[in-house]
């Protein structure tokens, strides 16, 4: 994105990140001529969960309706999924991805030999309706939509700006008889990496879009910059956040020996591709009665049980039975990604392992978004719809950040025309000066990402917990001390948010004593 915003002034809408449920949120509330400004942290659309997301949006079949949809949304979620929330997408759902994605958009769906969009069918779905481009739907969808944004006059783009925290009456009006007011945000102070300086940007409507926090844990699907942001800054004004026990981990990520995981699409398995253990057995079938299309978390689960049971270090997703044209064809991504780890997957099994993929839980919301603080709406993975529940249906994050992220840029304008903005006066930005240790940066985010790998993964117990809680609650507090005296980086506003949100994660998992979805108590 190369349209800047030529000054940090005021808005209607500012919208903190860049992944699909920014970008329509944004999208949604300047088609309402609302004056948006658009703020990430990333220099541009590759850093977002949306443009990682391989296998599809869900979309519809001649043999879908409510009740089907429904059904597959409560098995997938261990039946804790918020029906309200499975009606708004199925309401909404088909109509957005038709006339927002594909004809102003214009994303290039697969389509059949009638033009129509073409559907396929993933884990935990009972019929195939999955719309697609090859497997990089995501990265496609993302391009195209970043492109109609950027043609909206009244959207601004800021990029290399981070959030660090929002602002609100309570915390930092200088008339300290607001804080009497409702909870309400009024912008968020920004981090300006290109010249080190601090910005606040007032909105009438602030909307988060900030994205998961994959990267807490060792072993990841997530991009860098995926680090649990929004959920720290609502968590330190006061906001209402759920469920956050639940962290989906995708069964099936390229297995090599550093600690990067590459993404093997939940597609694959829509179309036949099988898990197989270290001995070439189909294990699935001892564990589902769906095999290798159970719902994700039961496969990870599977699947670290078999390699333990194996001694191996990684399970095989077998699609062998295919045709290398067809492999080329429909999975490029994956194909060229396997060729260049010396991996032929037209002849031979493709190493596996589970990582951290996506946070079924977070920030409350309401069907418009609207978070507990007055002013302020998160879409995304960062919200909790509850269509998630306790663990996500494939393919259906694209779509809830496209329907919710429309809805709440629409509810803006709606919000703003009944609302009264209190244009308070806010405290300036204090700038600190001491240096901060690149090594000690480095070393507490890897304390943390280890502390949650092996003690707030997959398998949970009592006394994993308790020792993640010592271990995070002494490096939180040495984290804060020397947050609050020393030169800011996106790298220390990072750590500060990510051991904010492990303890967010810990908590909620040491308060949850019941096995649920991704949630999984083995005492």
């Amino acid at each position: 994105m190369n349209k800047k915003a030529d000054i940090y002034k005021n808005t209607d809408v500012l919208v903190i990140g860049n992944g699909l449920a920014g970008l329509s949120a944004a999208y949604a509330a300047a088609k309402r001529e609302l004056e948006v400004t658009l703020v990430f942290r990333g220099e541009d659309c590759h850093d977002t969960g949306s443009s990682h997301a391989q296998g599809g949006i869900i979309y519809k079949s001649k043999n879908d309706n409510l009740d089907r949809l429904m059904q597959d949304f409560q098995e997938a979620g261990d039946h804790i999924v918020y029906d309200q929330a499975v009606k708004q997408i199925y309401k909404h759902g088909a109509e957005f991805v038709e006339k927002i994605l594909k004809q102003e958009a214009r994303v290039p769906f697969d389509t059949d030999a009638n033009g129509s969009i073409s559907n396929t069918k993933e884990a935990a779905h009972s019929v195939a309706r999955i719309a697609h481009v090859r497997d990089y739907t995501g990265l496609a969808i993302q391009e195209h939509f970043e492109d109609t944004v950027k043609d909206m006059e009244n959207i601004h783009i800021i990029n290399n700006a981070t959030a660090i925290d929002l602002i609100t009456l309570a915390h930092h009006a200088l008339d300290f008889k607001l804080a009497y007011k409702p909870s309400t945000c009024m912008g968020a102070y920004f981090y300006f990496q290109n010249s080190g300086a601090v910005h606040p940007i007032m909105a009438k409507q602030t909307i988060l879009a900030t994205g998961g926090l994959g990267r807490i844990y060792l072993h990841t699907t997530n991009p860098q910059g995926i680090r649990g942001d929004g959920y720290a800054m609502l968590y330190r004004i006061g906001g209402r956040i759920m469920n956050m026990e639940y962290v989906q981990f995708h069964p099936t990520t390229l297995y090599t020996s550093g600690e990067e995981r590459f993404l093997m699409t939940e597609a694959l398995r829509g179309e036949g591709a099988v898990l197989r253990n270290i001995n070439g057995k189909d294990f699935m079938q001892d564990y589902h009665k769906q095999g290798s299309l159970a719902p994700r978390d039961i496969v990870a689960r599977s699947i670290i049980s078999e390699m333990n049971r194996t001694n191996s270090s990684y399970v095989r997703l077998d699609i062998t039975h295919k045709d290398r044209g067809w492999l080329k064809d429909r999975f490029p991504t994956v194909y060229n990604k396997c060729q260049k780890e010396g991996i032929d997957m037209a002849t031979q099994g493709i190493p596996v392992v589970p990582a951290a993929h996506y946070e079924c839980g977070g920030i409350a919301v309401n069907d418009n978004a609207d978070t507990t603080i007055k002013g302020l709406k998160a879409v995304g993975e960062v919200a909790c719809t509850g269509l998630h529940g306790a663990n996500r249906l494939a393919s259906s994050s694209l779509l809830e950040c496209l329907v919710y992220g429309t809805l709440a840029g629409h509810d803006c304008y709606d919000k703003i025309q009944n609302n009264n903005f209190i244009n308070a006066e806010i405290v300036k930005w204090q700038e600190e000066t001491e240096e901060v240790d690149p090594d000690l940066l480095r070393e507490d985010r890897m304390i943390i990402r280890h502390t949650m790998w092996n003690y707030v993964g997959i398998v949970r117990t009592n006394k994993k917990l308790e020792r993640a809680a010592n271990l995070l609650q002494q490096l939180a507090d040495d984290i804060e001390q020397f947050y609050a005296h020393s030169t800011l980086s996106d790298k220390l506003i990072g750590l500060r948010n990510a051991v904010t949100t492990a303890k967010l994660v810990l908590h909620a998992a040491q308060l949850n004593r019941k096995s649920r979805g991704c949630h999984y108590r083995k005492d």
